[in-house]
């Protein structure tokens, strides 16, 4: 593909953190994997550190978004059934629901539900409004990332597609090309999907292979529509990925792509389920990798979208012990400098959760049991650089996806 001509857009000089306490109704009940409870401890850690409080940092509302935004991704189809799910007793006669992927333990249905799931879709809008008007340079939802919704239905835990519905909202904001980066460890298959016939928007995903992982896509050689091709990237990955190996196959595709796709926005999404606690993965991913993935994504917006930035959440479901350390990282990064490797959490912070995980009913009245910002787990990743190994499965995958990707952007997939 043909790079888009490139402006330098003007350096906006704060940052933003989407937060409202309704960003928490967007729950499917109390045996859910995905419990709200990660928010508020994601809020609450970075609250107590002092990440909100920093200099140029604005909290960004969380509205309700609106059907025409919605739709630009969604059918009125969709948007009726989830309305019909938000009623009290909807769980009860599900076979109206179940097409649209409501119903059953995925996605069950839940009184107030549009109004909740639209509301994490108002969040990241209001972020990509703070940075195309030029007020802040980069923002952080962790609320959205729901990367799995489809146009026409609800699927893996995700209602409306935020992710899809901001890059749709930024590009009719003037956005001349969006790189959207999809670092859950399951495909980022409802973006890819929504944004399959759209040349100015390319989606990069680095996943569990869907041979052995949920969604079951995200294969190397889905690469785009007709009008579109080279827009879809995917670098699969084996199971039981560890955390070097994961960097080294970020390291290996992103800023290289990144360079040649010269985005004026970079959208990523950071699922913590990469970490290797996560009950519903096998990835060996560790917080200071997540750490370092977070802080190379900052580089890769300084060094080919002008600083321009917006950051989502996603999967994760080691609600208590993974994801509000991994997400206070992502707030740190989005908001200067970056927390400590080392040390504890804060002692309000271990005093207020053990507060609210009372108050959600969890069996286990004491704080996370690991509450330090690391694992003490250094990193020795091997750069591309040096050469790839054939016989390893992990370089093969990585080569594999560079020499699919690769050439549609003008790259060597053996030098680049």
């Amino acid at each position: 593909m043909v790079p888009a001509p490139h402006g330098t857009p003007r350096r906006a000089p704060g940052s933003g953190v989407v937060w409202d306490d309704a960003l928490a109704q967007y729950d499917f009940g109390p045996y859910h994997p995905m419990s709200p409870v990660r928010l508020q401890l994601t809020h609450l850690l970075a609250r107590t550190a002092g990440l909100l409080d920093r200099p140029g940092v604005e909290i960004l509302p969380a509205p309700v978004a609106a059907d025409a935004e919605l739709l630009s991704v969604h059918t009125p189809e969709l948007l009726a059934a989830v309305r019909r799910a938000s009623q009290p007793g909807a769980g009860l006669d599900e076979d109206s629901l179940i097409s649209f992927g409501i119903g059953g333990d995925d996605v069950p249905a839940f009184p107030g539900m549009h109004e909740a799931s639209a509301r994490l879709v108002g969040g990241s809008l209001a972020a990509i409004d703070a940075i195309t008007s030029g007020r802040l340079a980069r923002a952080v939802n962790f609320a959205g990332g729901m990367h799995h919704a489809r146009p026409a239905q609800a699927a893996g835990f995700c209602v409306y597609n935020d992710a899809a519905v901001a890059i749709r909202h930024a590009l009719a904001a003037g956005e001349e090309r969006i790189l959207y980066v999809d670092l859950d460890v399951h495909h980022g298959d409802g973006v890819e999907r929504a944004l399959w016939d759209e040349p100015r928007a390319v989606t990069l995903s680095i996943h569990e292979t869907g041979e052995r992982l949920y969604p079951g896509t995200g294969f190397v050689q889905d690469t785009g529509g007709a009008g579109a091709q080279g827009s879809a990237i995917n670098v699969p990955l084996p199971p039981r990925t560890d955390a070097d190996g994961w960097l080294r196959a970020i390291g290996a595709t992103v800023p290289a792509l990144a360079r040649a796709v010269r985005p004026t926005l970079l959208v990523t999404q950071h699922g913590a389920d990469s970490h290797r606690s996560d009950p519903l993965a096998d990835f060996g991913v560790t917080l200071e990798a997540q750490r370092a993935a977070m802080l190379l994504m900052r580089e890769v917006a300084e060094e080919s979208a002008g600083g321009r930035w917006l950051a989502l959440g996603g999967g994760g479901y080691a609600v208590t012990d993974v994801v509000p350390r991994s997400w206070a990282h992502l707030v740190a990064v989005i908001t200067g400098e970056p927390l400590p490797e080392e040390g504890e959490t804060p002692a309000a912070y271990a005093e207020e959760a053990r507060e609210l995980l009372r108050a959600h009913g969890l069996l286990d009245p004491e704080a996370p049991a690991e509450m330090g910002l690391g694992e003490q787990r250094p990193l020795a990743v091997r750069d591309w650089s040096t050469g790839f190994d054939p016989a390893d499965d992990l370089d093969r995958a990585i080569q594999a996806a560079r020499r699919t990707a690769f050439p549609e952007w003008g790259l060597d997939p053996f030098y680049d």
